[in-house]
């Protein structure tokens, strides 16, 4: 796709100001780094960064039938979603696979706002207009609306200073509407997908230039940093997060990817019974974390092997992790294979380097 092609969000301009180094990413024109990856990731793990992820997507589900659609498309339980409250949640296909994982956000009893990966915002739609037998009114925001993620320890204190809404109040995984940098009907969420703390902030397009320069202006003297999708990756990975088109993807079962805590069966979804099956008589494949114990970094569809050179998996994310100065990686292995401690093999450009299956996250806290 040529650069004239891609999509951008409404601060591309600003990063590009910034010198970022920018790339093509789910078919928009996005910042991988802006100095350095290394500092970007430290300063989200230390104090605090801020991240431009405008290019996800949101919907809007409204009326009385809103969260049965919901219950029919997801793998989790809505109906335990109070106002205010988010949930961690997956899209389950057709095929035993997903379509995408996404956060579903409870305004009220009948009004759910769900927010998708970029690169899948198209699909999503198709995926849940086609179950909507319900009658539920469906909004697109997605193309009007931008996402800046504050994420890091210091973060609380930085937004405090442009909010009246007790941000040290919010629990994790609950978000309001409020105030913030004289902006009105800011979404606040205590979410975010690095581990580090902090919120994501939703505003519509023409808000997001003012809410930048009021962020990285309270956040000063914390030293924030923008930080790109390349330290968003490492983040992520530290924590063990999974990443739609490495980690899950249309082949494989929440179930496989240890996403059982997201997979509810007190209630039918899409190939409920296939998944529940899987869950009770246990999979052939799991996603697992490794380390590596020999010097080489993992990278994405590197072959996983025993020791006599035999392939048992695949590598889906690999890094070195800045936090732990050590190669870290997740990939899928043959079942008898995913136990703690169980030492594979990475084959890296033709060469076995050792490694070990370890607990996730990496990042222990």
């Amino acid at each position: 796709m040529t650069t004239a092609a891609l999509k951008t969000t409404s601060l591309t301009e600003l990063h590009k100001s910034l010198g970022a180094k920018m790339v093509p990413f789910a078919g928009y024109n996005m910042p991988v780094l802006y100095n350095n990856l290394i500092q970007e990731h430290h300063a989200v793990r230390n104090s605090v960064g801020v991240f431009d992820v405008s290019h996800m997507g949101e919907f809007m589900l409204k009326g009385p039938k809103a969260l049965d659609l919901i219950q029919a498309v997801t793998s989790n339980d809505a109906s335990k979603l109070t106002d205010g409250k988010v949930q961690y949640s997956c899209l389950p296909n057709d095929k035993g696979g997903i379509v995408d994982d996404l956060l579903v956000y409870r305004w009220k009893e009948d009004e759910y706002y769900l927010v998708v990966n970029a690169s899948n915002i198209e699909k999503d739609w198709e995926w849940i207009s086609k179950h909507n037998s319900y009658g539920v009114e469906m909004v697109n925001m997605s193309d009007d609306m931008s996402l800046l993620a504050v994420q890091g320890p210091n973060a609380v204190k930085a937004l405090q200073k442009l909010t009246s809404v007790d941000l040290a109040s919010m629990e994790y995984y609950t978000f309001t509407s409020g105030t913030l940098a004289g902006i009105e009907g800011v979404i606040i969420s205590n979410t975010g997908y690095t581990g580090a703390g902090g919120f994501e902030l939703y505003v519509m397009n023409n808000d997001a230039r003012k809410l930048w320069d009021a962020v990285m202006e309270a956040g000063a003297e914390f030293e924030i940093k923008p930080c790109g999708l390349g330290a968003r990756d490492t983040l992520r990975l530290e924590m063990g997060f999974c990443l739609y088109g490495n980690d899950i993807n249309d082949e494989t079962s929440p179930i496989e990817a240890g996403l059982g805590w997201i997979t509810k069966f007190t209630k039918n979804f899409t190939m409920s019974d296939y998944h529940k099956k899987l869950k009770e008589e246990g999979v052939k494949k799991k996603l697992v974390g490794f380390e590596m114990i020999e010097r080489g970094i993992p990278r994405q569809h590197y072959d996983i092997v025993d020791g006599q050179g035999n392939v048992i998996g695949e590598v889906t994310s690999g890094t070195q992790s800045p936090s732990l100065g050590k190669a870290i990686g997740m990939g899928y292995v043959k079942t008898e294979y995913s136990k703690q401690n169980t030492e594979i093999f990475i084959n890296i450009r033709e060469t076995r380097i050792k490694a070990r299956v370890t607990k996730l996250p990496f990042l222990q806290k």
